[in-house]
């Protein structure tokens, strides 16, 4: 009798806690977030993209969001919403996500508005993309407020007006793509000292104008591409032996300088400066360059292609429609 108890008791107390554990289990979200992202799924709309937040289920196991494993009230980390027939703007709520580290609107063609003042709020956001939208207005001065933010892409939009100067004063910023929007103005004259680490930056597909800050020239910058813009006057400062930049573009400008001053590290894999008014001739030290990209095409270029190291793997197309430029790959010989 006394083992029929005893097996009773023992069942009994297994069953609770099992039943405990998976009421436990059931919903390990932070409830204030639930919450944020019921509003967040309302102010969007409603849409089939976020069909799995349920409000009776754990929003720790929906769709397009990621909670943060190592603590005991799991607060939402990342908000990621891709490829989604979405109309609407970015909802103000956002901002309401505390523990945010990483937001991500992209490839949403229906969203549409300016970028809400809330995520000013999100202290600890170190991502922000918001790319392939049918986003406006300016890019705000508030960004320069969020300062964990390492990564910043504002891509294939409808943003216009100025660079705003004080992003150069994020200390974590390291990749800053404002490419194929409407931006007017110049490149800040900040952007030659920035607080932190040197970003790669992207620029290109605007309608940007004026010369380049000589400032530039200070920074060891590993990626630029200002290409299809309206910049003019010299670029050679972003140039240097001891730099070790891998990438620039200039391509589709109106920059004017001499070539053939130009140093360049033997860490460049990318060279595009085609359709400039670029003078001058290839300096014979760039053969010893590992080139993976090169274009020179549509200067002003003078003189003899350098023979040897990767110069001649390139088809004429990287060279053609130059003042005088000759040698191989090119049909015409020089005199």
């Amino acid at each position: 009798m006394d083992n029929k108890i005893h097996s009773t008791l023992l069942f009994s107390l297994l069953f609770f806690i099992t039943h405990l554990a998976n009421a436990s289990s059931k919903d390990q979200c932070n409830q204030n977030d639930k919450k944020t992202l019921l509003k967040i799924k309302k102010s969007l709309n409603n849409p089939y993209h976020l069909a799995s937040w349920d409000p009776k289920s754990d929003c720790c196991a929906w769709n397009s969001l990621e909670c943060d494993d190592a603590t005991v009230n799991r607060r939402v980390i990342s908000l990621t919403i891709f490829s989604a027939q979405i109309s609407g703007q970015i909802p103000p709520e956002v901002g309401d996500l505390p523990y945010l580290q990483k937001l991500v609107f992209r490839k949403i063609t229906n969203l549409t508005g300016q970028i809400p003042h809330t995520i000013t709020k999100l202290k600890y956001l170190r991502f922000l993309r918001l790319s392939w939208t049918n986003l406006t207005g300016p890019v705000p001065e508030f960004l320069s407020q969020l300062m964990d933010l390492a990564y910043l892409n504002l891509s294939f939009n409808y943003f216009s007006g100025s660079i705003p100067s004080s992003l150069s004063l994020l200390p974590k910023l390291s990749y800053v793509d404002l490419s194929r929007n409407k931006l007017t103005g110049t490149i800040p004259e900040s952007f030659g000292s920035f607080s932190g680490e040197v970003p790669d930056l992207f620029l290109s597909h605007n309608q940007l104008s004026g010369s380049i800050p000589k400032s530039l020239g200070n920074l060891d910058f590993n990626r630029i591409d200002f290409s299809r813009n309206r910049f003019i006057g010299d670029a050679s400062m972003l140039f240097g032996a001891n730099k070790t930049t891998f990438s620039i573009d200039l391509s589709r400008n109106m920059f004017q300088f001499d070539l053939s001053r130009v140093e360049i590290p033997k860490t460049f894999g990318i060279l595009d400066l085609n359709h400039n008014g670029i003078t001058g001739s290839i300096p014979v030290q760039w053969t010893e360059t590992p080139f993976q990209i090169f274009n020179v095409s549509y200067n002003r270029l003078c003189g003899r292609i350098p023979t040897g190291g990767k110069l001649q793997m390139f088809d004429s197309y990287a060279y053609f429609h130059n003042k005088c430029l000759c040698g191989a790959p090119l049909d015409s010989s020089c005199k």
